[in-house]
């Protein structure tokens, strides 16, 4: 899914829901102006944003992202373009992914431009998630401590604590992770 498709289904979901633009604000704990500029595509919103907001329609990003894929047989392989985008420019998540619900294992190829983060807001979900840096560093918030992960390491974390990834470096950060449930 692209940028511009983002904020369509966002005002699609809230309308099926029956909600205005305050009540999601309010709901999602996000400004009513930050709603309006992502359903109008003038924002990309962060991935703790859009998880906070898709959590309101009881839905994870996943399942945001797969709502109108087509039931489809199981894949074995899938190519770099089949994957799906969870993420914005700046932070790339690509979800390994058929599209069939009750998966049991998310798994991420992720990418941090310079000087980027998750968002603001630190993310808090069921489940626990590990993960592997494949190049550059990234800064791991966790509860009240933080940890620097570089290339060839490693994290295994609690995922009901709040966290947060940030790319403090000039250079890229690419790493892999895998989370259960697959619920994020």
């Amino acid at each position: 899914m692209n940028p511009e498709q983002l904020g369509p289904r966002i005002a699609y979901l809230r309308k099926q829901y029956q909600m205005s633009q305050r009540e999601l604000a309010e709901r999602a704990d996000i400004t009513h102006s930050a709603i309006s500029a992502m359903e109008n595509s003038k924002v990309s919103p962060s991935v703790s944003s859009l998880h906070k907001l898709v959590q309101v329609f009881g839905l994870s990003l996943a399942e945001f992202f797969t709502l109108d894929e087509p039931d489809r047989p199981t894949q074995v392989v899938l190519k770099p373009e089949q994957l799906i985008e969870l993420g914005n420019e700046a932070v790339s998540m690509k979800l390994v992914c058929d599209g069939r619900p009750n998966r049991q294992l998310g798994f991420l190829l992720e990418r941090f431009e310079p000087n980027t983060c998750t968002g603001t807001e630190r993310i808090r979900h069921e489940g626990e998630e590990a993960g592997t840096v494949l190049e550059g560093e990234i800064e791991l918030t966790l509860g009240d401590q933080t940890h620097l992960i570089r290339a060839g390491e490693s994290y295994l974390l609690d995922t009901s604590i709040p966290h947060k990834f940030t790319n403090r470096s000039n250079r890229v950060c690419r790493l892999v992770s895998a989370h259960s449930p697959a619920n994020f």
